[in-house]
Parts: C-alpha cells; sequence; structure tokens
C-alpha cells in the first residue's frame, strides 16, 4: 500500500502502530511531518503537506488512540 497525504486515517493508523508510546496530543507539526514521511508505507512528497492535513491526520490518530 502506498500512502499519499490525504490517507489521513490509514496515516493515523501507522504512526499509531509505530509510535505506540506517544500521546498525539502533545505532538509537534514539526515532529508529525518528519514520522509521516519515515513510514515504510509513505510515498508522496513531503512538500504538499501543510497544517491543515497535518492537524487532519493528529486528529485522526486521537481517535485511533482512544
Amino acid at each position: 500500500m502506498s500512502l499519499k497525504w490525504t490517507d489521513t486515517l490509514d496515516i493515523a493508523i501507522e504512526l499509531a502502530e509505530t509510535h505506540t508510546d506517544v500521546d498525539p496530543q502533545y505532538v509537534r507539526f514539526t515532529d508529525l511531518h518528519a514520522w509521516v514521511c519515515a513510514l515504510d508505507d509513505f510515498d508522496d512528497d513531503p512538500n504538499h503537506s501543510n497544517e491543515k492535513i497535518l492537524e487532519a491526520i493528529q486528529m485522526a490518530w486521537i481517535d485511533e488512540a482512544d
């Protein structure tokens, strides 16, 4: 599976499985961006993200963590 910035839920699931000891509520967007880009299945241009996309990923990750 190839992840793009628009795959917010799938990215959130991958992050929840990769960073089990992290509370997503307190993740800085700079760290979040780096972690998304480091995912094995991530295949998109790192420059195509923005605050709205990162916030959507963070919100989905918070929902997954509950």
